[in-house]
């Protein structure tokens, strides 16, 4: 694939010349036989998509890339996966209207659109991204938006899909001024991989679009060292010197970023950033994604190390997403380990089973009370 440099730094373009087939893939590397079985294999089970730009971060004579395993598709996902569900945070159970779900009394998440620049292999909501029945239109945008401005007790809205900036910015301004015209909404929060997986995104006429709406925050996605290069941080200069705060939310995954070392390394250079660490998330138990999840307690053993090792902004929070809300990983909610999983107690005071394999614990010395 050939280009300009003017057609590398438009948005436009890489949406337009996303690596979807192997042919595309094999100008970036050259994709290993089980690879090239995934590709054809998972068809039927998630899509594929892969900006230029993020495909060029790839070590291409490294099966293992942590860039790779992302988004390249494996057989793995395919394995038989005994607790994998498909909406394991029960969201369809908590959308009074359509990709709007209402899980805590004052915020929503509001999924604006199906669409993203890449698909994540380990992604919550497999079940509708890129699916064009989750596709929203303009009236169920309305509807949605009906819906928050009748209920007061709603005053933090977070917009996430797909992607939400993959919408123009025209659509996007449209959205903010719905929101900001109802009264009780204080906060709205977009939920975006943008800066990582494309950073050519973040133009200065964005910003001009979200500087007019404030306050509006921004929490992406960066889940390895790699991806914090330099066209990353102009993307990040840029929206904050719009005024738009931005925290990160890395979701802890097996052969990527579940040792110490990357972490820290991952955590040090976000707050270089100056990207605020914010949630480091357990990965779900998504159909498909068994080799992509850890033990709680290597996280916890993560979470451990870095405290007195990282100054305390530079720490995010260990959590678990239920469908009692978010519960944080510490020795206060964890009660134990029983033949099955780990028993927690949320927030609300609900208990919650999470079906979890038991750590190797010449790998990991943190041990839980059995239950």
């Amino acid at each position: 694939m050939k280009w300009t440099p003017e057609q590398w730094n438009d948005w436009k373009w890489h949406m337009r010349h996303r690596v979807t087939s192997e042919e595309a893939l094999r100008e970036f590397l050259d994709p290993t036989s089980s690879e090239t079985s995934a590709i054809e294999g998972t068809k039927e089970v998630f899509q594929w998509s892969i900006t230029p730009y993020y495909a060029s971060l790839i070590d291409p004579d490294n099966p293992l890339c942590p860039i790779r395993r992302q988004v390249v598709p494996h057989m793995e996902e395919l394995a038989p996966d005994v607790i994998g569900l498909e909406d394991p945070l029960e969201e369809v159970a908590h959308s009074p209207v359509k990709n709007l779900i209402h899980n805590y009394p004052d915020r929503v998440a509001f999924c604006v659109t199906s669409q993203c620049a890449i698909y994540c292999r380990y992604c919550l909501r497999k079940r509708m991204v890129g699916e064009a029945e989750f596709m929203m239109r303009k009236g169920e945008l309305r509807d949605a938006i009906a819906y928050i401005a009748a209920h007061p007790e709603i005053r933090d809205v977070l917009l996430t899909g797909g992607d939400p900036l993959t919408l123009g910015d025209a659509n996007i301004d449209w959205l903010l001024t719905e929101l900001r015209a109802i009264p009780h909404v204080d906060i709205i929060r977009i939920g975006t991989r943008m800066p990582v997986k494309l950073p050519q995104r973040i133009t200065p006429e964005l910003c001009e679009v979200l500087s007019k709406h404030h306050p509006i925050w921004l929490n992406t996605h960066f889940n390895h060292p790699k991806e914090l290069t330099e066209e990353a941080g102009v993307a990040i200069d840029r929206l904050l010197r719009a005024g738009v705060p931005v925290g990160n939310q890395t979701v802890l995954l097996k052969g990527i970023n579940d040792s110490v070392e990357t972490m820290k390394e991952l955590c040090q250079k976000l707050v270089r950033m100056r990207i605020r660490p914010y949630y480091l998330y357990q990965a779900q138990l998504i159909e498909g994604t068994a080799h992509f999840r850890t033990p709680i307690e290597v996280g916890m053993h993560i979470m451990e190390q870095l405290q007195g090792h990282l100054t305390g902004f530079a720490i995010p929070r260990y959590i678990l997403d239920t469908p009692y809300g978010k519960v944080p990983m510490t020795r206060d909610y964890v009660l134990g380990r029983n033949e099955e999983g780990v028993v927690v107690r949320s927030t609300r005071g609900d208990v919650w089973m999470e079906l979890n394999d038991a750590p190797d614990p010449s790998e990991c010395p943190v041990v839980l009370p059995k239950l």
